[in-house]
């Protein structure tokens, strides 16, 4: 059925850890507001107007903000926050679909009659936000999730826009390349290379010639979002098919040491959280980012499902040192792993070797251990001694 009004909207929160502690201490508002030390993990829109940036190293957002207040991060104030905002999303409409831990899509079709249109919904929602939890949020509101994200992008910070059906490509034409989902810094380069530069040129270039420049399947979809076809709803109650964490690692030099005891954190916290959503996995990601920003991808898809922490690490392992030459020679920023293919525990068969079962058995009794005592009362004997950092959830349990 075509849709003839804006019916969804994409709430984001504005600069979400920064927005908690500038709420929380009344004496940070209006003033720039890092949070993390040796690595920016966020940044209020004051110290944005600097130059800082997530990710950046601490050494730098410093120098460009001498005068930020810096403050260490909080992960449980964020995840107290995060699960309040979504409640008000919940009481707003029935039709959630939480994409991050601070922005999710919402349909609102079938509300015209008792809640009025869209946007007065989404002018209260961030009304509810805003004295309910204490936190800014912006919505943006169109007829395909694709657009609304683009909108409230482009409304951010604070603020509300509504795309009305007839303007809709008025609106995204104009806009650069990389506002489309999939156009990263190679793909962008690659369209800017060819003098195309806003969405509209991409429009224009037809699919063929985007098919031959991008491949089968980037061709195809930057040439569907180009003209706004995007017919996904929003989807609630699907268990997400993958879970991942990453930390930022700052630009000075690292050890294979180093990662490997980054990559075991991360390792443990995600097969920690695959068994306690009662999940499984078939394929493990690494993903890196070197300090010149580009980004590389390696995975394995393994024999059997599995929730065995010994089994994902091995993998990540292999991953890893098959992409330290480039690592030592381009420097690594950043580090993130991604457990995809998940499935529910029971609905996966597994004829285990007895030495599997063991190991499966003895990360399960680590689990109550560090339930009970707390997650520092056991750890690997590599992580002795080190800093385990803050390591940040790509998308919320």
């Amino acid at each position: 059925m075509f849709v003839t009004e804006p019916t969804i909207l994409h709430a984001d929160l504005d600069s979400f850890y920064a927005s908690v502690e500038q709420r929380d201490r009344p004496v940070l508002r209006g003033r720039p507001v890092i949070v993390g030390g040796g690595v920016v993990l966020a940044a209020s829109y004051e110290a944005k107007a600097f130059g800082v940036r997530t990710a950046m190293g601490g050494g730098q957002a410093r120098r460009l903000c001498p005068q930020a207040i810096i403050v260490p991060p909080r992960m449980s104030a964020y995840s107290e926050a995060s699960k309040a905002v979504f409640a008000v999303f919940r009481d707003t409409t029935p039709l959630v679909e939480g994409i991050s831990i601070d922005e999710a899509f919402l349909d609102v079709g079938g509300l015209r009659k008792i809640a009025g249109p869209a946007d007065q919904i989404a002018a209260r929602l961030r009304r509810d936000v805003a004295e309910r939890v204490g936190l800014p949020i912006t919505v943006g509101v169109a007829r395909t999730k694709f657009l609304a994200k683009v909108a409230s992008g482009v409304a951010k910070p604070d603020g509300l826009l509504v795309v009305p059906p007839d303007g809709e490509l008025d609106f995204l034409h104009p806009l650069p390349v990389e506002r489309l989902w999939g156009v990263g810094e190679k793909t962008s380069e690659k369209l800017r290379a060819r003098g195309v530069r806003t969405v509209g040129q991409v429009a224009a270039l037809g699919e063929a010639r985007l098919v031959a420049m991008l491949g089968r399947a980037g061709g195809r979809h930057l040439h569907a979002l180009a003209h706004n076809h995007d017919p996904r709803p929003v989807q609630v109650g699907r268990r997400r098919r993958s879970m991942g964490a990453q930390r930022a690692l700052g630009r000075g030099p690292k050890s294979r040491a180093e990662l490997d005891a980054v990559a075991v954190t991360l390792v443990d916290r995600l097969t920690r959280r695959l068994r306690a959503a009662g999940r499984v996995c078939r394929t493990v990601v690494l993903r890196l980012r070197f300090a010149d920003f580009t980004r590389i991808t390696r995975s394995r898809t393994l024999g059997e499902a599995t929730d065995g922490t010994d089994v994902v690490l091995a993998t990540v392992r292999d991953l890893l040192a098959a992409a330290m030459p480039l690592i030592e020679r381009e420097g690594i920023t950043l580090l993130g792993i991604s457990l995809s293919n998940l499935d529910n525990h029971g609905a996966v068969q597994l004829e285990l070797p007895f030495q599997v079962d063991r190991a499966t058995a003895l990360d399960t009794a680590l689990d109550g251990v560090r339930d009970r005592y707390g997650t520092a009362a056991v750890t690997r004997a590599v992580l002795l001694g080190r800093d385990p950092g803050i390591s940040v959830p790509l998308l919320p349990d």
